[in-house]
C-alpha cells in the first residue's frame, strides 16, 4: 500500500530508481536541484519517542541526529493529510567537497508502518554565503546559540541563527530555503490512503530486543528485525 496517494508535483519530474532500491520508493527532482521522495516503511516506526512526548521528543531527536553525524535545525509535530506526523529539518556536511546538504522530512507513523515525505537540496560550489552574511549582520556573539531542544548538546555542526526561517526571504535560492518551502507546499497537498489513515496510531517506540504484540486474533507477531541501529533517514538520496 502506498500511504500517500496524491501530491502537488508541479515543477518536478520522475527520477528512475537508482541502485535498485525498489520497495516502492518514489523519487522526483526539479531544475533547482531539489529532490523529492516518498518512502513507505512496512516496519514498526523507529521514532525516538511518542509524538505526544513534547520536550522529550525534541530533545531525543536532537541527540539522535547528532549521533548520526547530522544536526537538527527544527522539528514539530504537524498533521500531514489530517494525520499527526513529525516534521523536521536537518543539515549534514557533504561527504565529499565543501558545503552542506539540507533535508526536510515529514514522517507519519502508525502502529506497524510509516510513510516519509522527504525533500533535500545541497549547496553548490559556492557555500557558506548565507552563514557569512548573517553572522556579519548579527555579530558572532549572537550568531551561534545553544540548541533550543538540548542546550548542552555538542553536535557535529553548530546551531546558529542563519538557519532560522526569518532569513529565507533574504536567500530565496539557498537550499535550506528551497527545502523548507517545498516541504511546506508539497506537504499541504498530500492526500493519504484511507486504509493508512484507519490504521491504529503509533503508541511509541518498542524497546530494543522486544517484539511488538500482534493484533487480537492475529497469532504471534513476526520476529523483530536483527538490525538494532535506527535508520538514518537523512542518508541516501
Amino acid at each position: 500500500m502506498s500511504a500517500i496517494i496524491s501530491l502537488d508535483l508541479a515543477g518536478f519530474t520522475p527520477r528512475e530508481d537508482e541502485g535498485g532500491t525498489g520497495g516502492g520508493d518514489r523519487v522526483w527532482d526539479d531544475d533547482r536541484g531539489v529532490v523529492l521522495s516518498v518512502h513507505d516503511f512496512p516496519l514498526v516506526p523507529d521514532l525516538v519517542a511518542p509524538l505526544d512526548a513534547d520536550d522529550r521528543l525534541l530533545r531525543e531527536l536532537a541527540r539522535h541526529t547528532a549521533r548520526g553525524g547530522a544536526a537538527l535545525i527544527e522539528a514539530q509535530v504537524r498533521d500531514l493529510g489530517g494525520v499527526p506526523g513529525l516534521w523536521q529539518l536537518v543539515k549534514v556536511s557533504r561527504g565529499t567537497g565543501r558545503g552542506q546538504v539540507f533535508i526536510g522530512a515529514w514522517t507519519v507513523p502508525r502502529d506497524r508502518c510509516s510513510v516519509v515525505l522527504k525533500v533535500q537540496a545541497a549547496e553548490g560550489p559556492v557555500s557558506g554565503m548565507r552563514e557569512a552574511v548573517v553572522a556579519d549582520r548579527v555579530g558572532f556573539d549572537a550568531y551561534v546559540r545553544p540548541h533550543p531542544y538540548d542546550p548542552g548538546l555538542r553536535g557535529p555542526l553548530p546551531y546558529h541563527v542563519a538557519d532560522l526561517p526569518e532569513w529565507d526571504a533574504h536567500f530565496p535560492t539557498h537550499p535550506l530555503t528551497l527545502v523548507r518551502e517545498t516541504l511546506a507546499r508539497v506537504g499541504a497537498s498530500a492526500v493519504l490512503d484511507d486504509r493508512f489513515r484507519a490504521l491504529p496510531p503509533f503508541p511509541g517506540p518498542v524497546p530494543d530486543g522486544q517484539v511488538p504484540p500482534g493484533p487480537a486474533g492475529a497469532g504471534p507477531a513476526p520476529a523483530a528485525p536483527e538490525e538494532a541501529p535506527r535508520r538514518r533517514w537523512w542518508r541516501g538520496r
